[in-house]
């Protein structure tokens, strides 16, 4: 068991799971490969409008060329479409499961932009060939795994005539349009509402800056009237609104430094005191880094003769530096957590204990791994990435230390 097999069992054994309205999505191992599926509800394969709408869809998918398409091959049994196979290669999320794992990246500087961006690229490609997507979801919108760029797989607007949408929907139906799940007008207005609630998600996780939470409350008015015309149009608000945010911030810096300049003036002509003579106080000591041997070159800050510099070779070997610091640090911890499952004792366990173990060990380890990645100041990415190298390594290791993978104990 590796440290995916012991994140999956959560899922039954089934990798990065989640829920979409027309079934569910999974990684599994097709042969000696690991393959991304849609296993499609069997509820809905008795309903004609459904299978017609499916049917299409796998028909038109391959035509959206987009880099925010995910494209897809059907697979069927008895002449019906119960699965559909992910064509392009690589391990993919749902962009709930990638907040689960790295919530801090919200907070990152353009995210929120960038993600509005992309989505509002491939939904107005959608538009111009008379698709609409419906329910932009954490669950729905997904994201190759180590990207931030948003990806979309199947789309609302084939389903629509199913008559009971709530259901179809489920859980996510409060990010689809009241419109859309009343069968009432259909337009672009309907996206609007969805990406507005996608945004609105992203709250829960930090505070939206001031521009956001007036492009949601706009966005997903009750009314369509009171909603932006068209994504585009939702995107070029928040850009002018950006523009008139860094010019305020432009003109509060212009003041200060008005203030401060016009204080130095009068400080130049100061008024004359009689000043009563005291005798000076000791000079107290200080610490002074550069007596301590301290040289801001490693650092990467040289000095030019009139400012300083930063030296880019010299900042690449700093974060190699604090690289190798972690991967030590992690090294240690890691052997240290995962002895407590891979011994005798727990590898001879029945597998549901086994399972229930391995558990509070990945939540250790994952724990470390933000901890450590943070004190060595490398990011949520770089951190995670460098850890499951080095725990897959720990756990090989184990394996042949505790008598080979064929051995029953490793099998569990």
């Amino acid at each position: 068991m590796n440290y995916e097999d012991l994140l999956a069992a959560k899922a039954g054994g089934k990798r990065n799971l989640t829920q979409l309205p027309i079934g569910e999505f999974y990684r599994a191992k097709t042969g000696d490969k690991y393959q991304s599926i849609v296993e499609i509800r069997e509820s809905q394969l008795s309903n004609i409008t459904f299978c017609e709408g499916l049917k299409r869809e796998c028909e038109e998918n391959v035509t959206i060329a987009d880099k925010h398409q995910l494209h897809f091959t059907p697979v069927k049994n008895n002449d019906e479409i119960v699965r559909l196979e992910v064509s392009e290669p690589g391990q993919y999320m749902s962009f709930a499961q990638m907040l689960e794992e790295m919530p801090n990246v919200v907070a990152q500087p353009k995210f929120l932009f960038h993600i509005l961006g992309d989505l509002v690229e491939i939904t107005t490609l959608l538009h111009k060939k008379g698709i609409r997507h419906f329910c932009f979801s954490p669950n729905t919108v997904f994201v190759h795994k180590g990207s931030l760029m948003p990806l979309l797989l199947s789309h609302g607007s084939y389903y629509l005539g199913i008559s009971d949408l709530n259901d179809f929907y489920g859980k996510d139906a409060k990010y689809v349009a009241p419109e859309v799940l009343q069968h009432g007008t259909i337009d672009d207005r309907c996206d609007v509402y969805s990406i507005g609630k996608f945004m609105e998600s992203l709250s829960v996780m930090s505070d939206l800056p001031i521009e956001y939470r007036r492009l949601i409350k706009k966005a997903t008015s009750q009314s369509p009237e009171d909603r932006y015309n068209t994504p585009e149009e939702m995107y070029k608000s928040v850009r002018q609104l950006h523009r008139y945010k860094r010019t305020a911030i432009t003109v509060a810096i212009s003041v200060i430094a008005a203030l401060v300049l016009t204080g130095i003036y009068f400080e130049m002509f100061p008024e004359t005191t009689p000043v009563e003579f005291v005798k000076p106080v000791p000079r107290q000591p200080t610490d002074d880094l550069l007596d301590d041997g301290f040289d801001p070159a490693e650092l990467g800050v040289t000095n030019n003769g009139d400012s300083l510099v930063f030296d880019e070779a010299a900042q690449r070997d700093y974060a190699a530096k604090a690289e190798e610091i972690f991967r030590k640090k992690y090294s240690e911890e890691a052997e240290r957590i995962l002895s407590k499952i891979y011994n005798k004792e727990y590898m001879s366990n029945a597998e549901k204990k086994f399972t229930s173990e391995s558990q509070s060990t990945i939540d250790e380890l994952m724990k470390k791994q933000a901890e450590l990645g943070s004190d060595a100041g490398l990011t949520p990415e770089r951190s995670q990435l460098i850890a499951t190298e080095i725990i897959d390594r720990i756990t090989e290791k184990k394996k042949k230390e505790l008598g080979g993978t064929n051995s029953r104990a490793i099998i569990k």
